[in-house]
């Protein structure tokens, strides 16, 4: 499967909370290979081969909020 951009809301209120997303992601290895935080606007964009529903598990497992928003264009 190609990457795609896909783009997530999550509950973040802080840099934690955006670098908590990040690690879980990072675990992925080459099937992520982009990610983008924004605390103030609470959206995590991912580049990835992953399908939107594996990212969005992935994401959960930071106990926070999270759901999907779509594939950004």
């Amino acid at each position: 499967m190609a990457s795609q951009v896909h783009e997530f809301y999550m509950a973040m209120t802080c840099e934690g909370c955006a670098n908590a997303a990040k690690r879980v992601l990072q675990k992925q290895g080459d099937a992520v290979t982009d990610i983008q935080t924004d605390v103030g606007n609470k959206k995590v964009t991912v580049t990835s081969r992953l399908t939107s529903n594996e990212l969005l598990e992935i994401l959960k497992k930071t106990g926070k909020e999270v759901n999907y928003i779509g594939v950004k264009m």
